[in-house]
C-alpha cells in the first residue's frame, strides 16, 4: 500500500488532455451502464458548520476503484485552516485490498470538477466559442477556464462576483495568463456577449436568469452540489433547448432540478455520460441554447484516482 501526499500528486496530475480523456472515459462508461455508483453519503456536523460527503463508483473492468471522503468545515478560515480537505482511498477491484491512499487535500476533486466542465463544453458549446462569462472568482473559477482552454480557443473573459475586490483580483490573475478580462457589476452585463457561461459559486439563491442569456450560449453550472444551493433560476432551465446533467437523481436532490420541487420537469433531461457514449448531437445550430448541471459524481473520482495512481506509479 502506497501513501501519496498532495505535493507529489500535484506534480503528477494536472489539467491536461490525458487527464481530460480519463474523466471523459469515466462519463462514457456511466452512459453505457458499465458503472456501479451508489448515492452520495452526506453527513452534517452542524455544531462546527461542517459537512462530510463520501462518493464512490466502480467501473466494470477497471483495475481499481476509489472511495473519496470530502470534508468541508466552513468556519476553518477563522482558525487559519482551509475549509475544504479530503482524501481518496484506492482499492483493487480484483481483491478489495487497499492499493493506495491519495492524501490530496481535495486537489483531485478540484481537477476532475474543472475537467467535467470542459467535457460538457466540448460536447455542448459552439466549436468556435472564445468568450467566457464566469460568475464567481474562487479557485474553481480559475480552474474551469484553464480546463476550457483544452477544448476551446478561449481568449476573452467577463467576470462577475459578489465582492468587487474578489472579481478584480481574479481578473488580474487571469490577465497574467494571457487573457483579456473585463469585470462587471451586473450578471447580465457579464453574460451579454458570452459563448459560454460558467457559474462557480456557493450561492443559495439563483444568480442567473433567462433574461441574461444571449442566443446560442452554453451554460455550465458547477456550484449547486447540495440541497441548499442554487445558481440557476428555473427560467434558465425552461429556456434551454437542451438540458444535460451528470445524473438526474443528483440534479434533483443536490443540483438545479431542485427548482421543480420534485414535481414534473417540463422538458427532456439528458445525462452527460449518455450524450458522450451515444454521440448525441444536442446542438442543432449556432442558436441552440444548452445548459449542463454538474453536481460531481463518484465515477469522476474513481476515474481521476486511477489516472493519478498510474501517473504516480510511473514516477
Amino acid at each position: 500500500m502506497q501513501l501519496y501526499h498532495r505535493e507529489a500528486i500535484e506534480r503528477a496530475v494536472g489539467i491536461d488532455h490525458e487527464a481530460l480523456a480519463a474523466v471523459e472515459a469515466g462519463f462514457a462508461a456511466l452512459g453505457r451502464g458499465e458503472v456501479v455508483q451508489p448515492p452520495i453519503l452526506s453527513m452534517a456536523v452542524e455544531e462546527a458548520n461542517g459537512e462530510v460527503d463520501v462518493k464512490t463508483a466502480h467501473i466494470r473492468g477497471a483495475e481499481c476503484f476509489a472511495i473519496k471522503v470530502s470534508p468541508g468545515f466552513f468556519d476553518n478560515p477563522r482558525l487559519g485552516l482551509p475549509s475544504l480537505n479530503g482524501l481518496m482511498l484506492v482499492f483493487s477491484a480484483r481483491t478489495g485490498l487497499v492499493e493506495a491512499v491519495l492524501f490530496d487535500e481535495g486537489y483531485l476533486t478540484l481537477v476532475r470538477t474543472a475537467l467535467a466542465g470542459a467535457i460538457a463544453a466540448k460536447h455542448l458549446s459552439r466549436p468556435g466559442s472564445h468568450r467566457v462569462a464566469v460568475l464567481g472568482a474562487g479557485e474553481q473559477a480559475e480552474r474551469q477556464v484553464e480546463a476550457l482552454r483544452l477544448v476551446r480557443d478561449i481568449d476573452t473573459l467577463d467576470v462577475w462576483a459578489r465582492r468587487s475586490e474578489g472579481a478584480e483580483a481574479y481578473a488580474e490573475r487571469m490577465r497574467g495568463r494571457g487573457l483579456s478580462v473585463n469585470v462587471h457589476a451586473e450578471v447580465g452585463d457579464a453574460c451579454a456577449r458570452a459563448d459560454i457561461i460558467v457559474t462557480a459559486t456557493p450561492s443559495r439563491t439563483p444568480l442567473l436568469h433567462a433574461r441574461d442569456l444571449p442566443p446560442g450560449v452554453h451554460v455550465t453550472a458547477m456550484g449547486s452540489d447540495s440541497p441548499e444551493k442554487r445558481e440557476l433560476d428555473a427560467s434558465v432551465l425552461t429556456r434551454a433547448d437542451a438540458f444535460v446533467c451528470d445524473t438526474r437523481a443528483q440534479s434533483e436532490g443536490n443540483g438545479e432540478l431542485k427548482a421543480f420541487g420534485g414535481g414534473e420537469v417540463p422538458f427532456k433531461v439528458h445525462e452527460l455520460g449518455r450524450v458522450i457514449a451515444e454521440g448525441q448531437r444536442l446542438r442543432l445550430s449556432d442558436d441552440t441554447l444548452t445548459v449542463c448541471d454538474l453536481t460531481g459524481t463518484g465515477v469522476q473520482d474513481t476515474a481521476i484516482a486511477g489516472f493519478a495512481l498510474s501517473r504516480l506509479a510511473a514516477g
